[in-house]
């Protein structure tokens, strides 16, 4: 069934196209009102009841939602046209952006994989006296409130007079030496712990310290004003952290708490497949590209692979961008999704009349707010910059941006936030720009809308207007896309020479170092070093090397290195020779094994050298295949383990045995 457009223009303030839009996407338009959400409101009723419909305005999303249950309808679907096309000082029609946008918003969502989490109120609050008893105090009624004192816990003595007799919540002293886990699951270790007897006369007593004592809660609220307990507090839920001496901040940590209890969907933002990941084989290491960004410490070392703990995992999607292997992949969308959408976008703008769009690249916060500030009380963007909106920043690697590029725009630009973990963008981007062949692919962190707007408007910064090639189709996995992107966006190169630490590359070996041993070949976990079962060679694909290190780590020659770059070549799609040498021939049958170049040298240094091949005879098994080897080994003088002759099989008829004395 088509969907249905429903166009406001916002009290005569933007120009919808409404048969432009309906041309170009295929969707029904309705008729451009003037105030939906309110006097035609009515009206609106009425589209609602139809269902299967999107509505135009982002602004009064929460009016259209509550009557849509109000009329027991159908929740609609939305999409902003006004903010961020319909409101913009660019007298450029605004039609091929509109148009994007709104076939955009009809592609089909996919539902986020989510698991429940349950909070039942326990809370722990930590810090000293002043600032823990009054937040107790007002949290008690609704949660079931400890109060960790570290203050009490330097004094010494089993007393102290700052022990309330507030039987309302537990009050102990104590230090926290360790929290793991997240809401609902939280796991604390306290050393000096003492706890209140509530019993006697004067001032409370407490029991004698003890180190190690262990426990949980669901919520875990941190008003020492020191270092965090976690890292990246702000992204773990359930930790919540204020500056003691600021009351408003105070006040905003004790409401939020009161609101944590109950069942929680917690999104699982990525997917781990163990057996792609390339962590470490053997115990030697590999690549920890993930490990090293993750700002959360979400993922763990678990031997072969990385574990990922979705309690923790806060979906920023900097490991799905990093990871070479697509082992780890965002989930929230999944990838294919942001392939789409970007395919949609540029195919749809050009399909109404657009030449070279730009990407904006915007998280659903910050940069949501900053378009529609920029829109209301600024410039707003300009027709070219259609806005992409992405719940994981840090997740749009290269392969997105070079999707973009090849797909149909003429730039990328990621617009930063405040919160956004900046390591994995700065090396994406430059990646891309390499790949790309120097493509316009930016990180901008404006400080305002006007900043904002100024930085898209500059005529000094725009990238080439229109593109060079076809826009391709971004289907398949990351690597596959990066790999297609860049053969589309370089048509004339043969490959391309690559940053430090890219994931793409060759293998380099030094032959005159190499024993063909081969140890590379049985850990390499991508499948990019292999062997001839036929004779000594050590053979290579580069479409599939990662550039992950461990072939380099487990050489015992240390012959091995890396030449980051992306071979466009068709040779990087089959295997070529990287070493091979003349195999040796066994003495007795003529066989071929090993290597000739090692065997002689083992031959050189064992033979009549070593007491195991002393004789002419023993050296001689040296050069034999395993099976004459085997049959030399019997027939060799002294044979540990050669029989004498095999015994008579007795029967009935036989003598009986001689009996032993004993």
């Amino acid at each position: 069934m088509t969907k249905t457009l429903v166009l406001c223009d916002c009290l005569a303030s933007q120009t919808p196209d409404a048969k432009g839009i309906e041309k170009t996407t295929g969707l029904k338009c309705t008729r451009v009102y003037n105030f939906l959400c309110g006097d035609q409101i009515g009206e609106a009723a009425k589209l609602l009841a139809q269902g299967d419909i999107i509505i135009a305005c982002q602004q009064e999303r929460q009016t259209f939602q509550d009557l849509a249950a109000e009329i027991d309808a159908d929740e609609p679907g939305f999409v902003d046209l006004r903010d961020r096309a319909g409101w913009s000082d660019d007298e450029t029609s605004k039609l091929p952006k509109m148009a994007a946008l709104a076939a955009e918003a009809a592609l089909p969502a996919q539902p986020v994989k989510s698991l429940d989490v349950i909070s039942e109120g326990t809370c722990l609050i930590i810090g000293a006296s002043e600032a823990v008893l009054p937040a107790a105090a007002q949290l008690c009624e609704t949660l079931a409130v400890t109060a960790l004192l570290t203050d009490a816990a330097k004094t010494s003595g089993e007393t102290s007079t700052e022990t309330p007799i507030d039987r309302r919540f537990d009050v102990v002293h104590g230090t926290l030496t360790r929290v793991t886990g997240s809401l609902g699951q939280f796991e604390v270790q306290i050393d000096a712990f003492r706890s209140l007897i509530p019993g006697g006369r004067g001032a409370p007593k407490m029991t004698p310290p003890q180190d190690g004592a262990q426990s949980d809660c669901d919520i875990l609220i941190d008003l020492t004003g020191g270092q965090p307990f976690v890292t990246a507090p702000q992204k773990r839920d359930g930790y919540l952290r204020a500056d003691p001496k600021s009351l408003p901040a105070t006040a905003q940590v004790i409401l939020d708490a009161s609101q944590m209890v109950g069942t929680f969907e917690k999104p699982l933002y990525v997917q781990l497949e163990p057996s792609l990941c390339a962590h470490s084989r053997a115990e030697k290491p590999a690549c920890s590209r993930c490990l090293n960004l993750c700002p959360t410490g979400a993922i763990t070392s678990a031997g072969e692979h990385v574990a990922i703990d979705p309690m923790i995992c806060a979906g920023c999607g900097a490991c799905s961008a990093v990871c070479p292997s697509g082992a780890i992949t965002y989930d929230a969308p999944a990838v294919d999704l942001t392939f789409r959408r970007l395919s949609t976008l540029a195919r749809t703008y050009r399909a109404a009349g657009g030449t070279a769009p730009r990407l904006l690249v915007h998280d659903a916060d910050h940069g949501a707010q900053m378009i529609a500030l920029a829109a209301r009380y600024g410039a707003g963007l300009p027709a070219d910059v259609i806005p992409f909106e992405t719940t994981a920043l840090s997740g749009f690697g290269h392969a997105e941006m070079l999707a973009a590029l090849a797909a149909g725009f003429a730039g990328v630009d990621l617009l930063m936030s405040p919160t956004t973990e900046r390591a994995a963008p700065r090396s994406e981007a430059e990646l891309a720009r390499a790949m790309s062949g120097g493509a316009k692919v930016t990180l901008i962190d404006p400080a305002d809308p006007d900043q904002l707007t100024a930085l898209l408007y500059d005529p000094d910064d725009q990238p080439p207007t229109g593109a060079a090639h076809d826009p391709i189709l971004p289907i398949g996995t990351r690597r596959q896309v990066a790999r297609l992107a860049a053969k589309t966006l370089n048509p004339d190169a043969t490959g391309i020479d690559l940053p430090d630490g890219a994931p793409y590359g060759a293998v380099l070996v030094d032959t005159d170092a190499c024993s063909l041993c081969l140890s590379c070949v049985s850990l390499c976990p991508a499948g990019a070093l292999g062997d001839n079962p036929d004779k000594p060679q050590l053979r290579f694909q580069e479409d599939a090397c990662l550039q992950c290190g461990l072939c380099a780590n487990i050489c015992p020659e240390d012959a091995i290195t890396y030449q980051p770059r992306m071979n466009l070549t068709d040779s990087a799609l089959s295997q070529i020779v990287l070493h091979e040498e003349e195999p040796f021939a066994c003495i007795e049958c003529g066989s071929l094994f090993g290597v000739k170049s090692t065997v002689d040298k083992v031959v050189e240094k064992l033979a009549g050298k070593h007491s195991m091949f002393a004789t002419s005879q023993a050296s001689r098994m040296i050069q034999m295949c395993d099976n004459c080897r085997i049959n030399a080994q019997m027939h060799l003088d002294g044979n540990p383990f050669a029989m004498g002759e095999r015994p008579a099989v007795q029967t009935a008829n036989s003598p009986p045995p001689k009996r032993r004395d004993h």
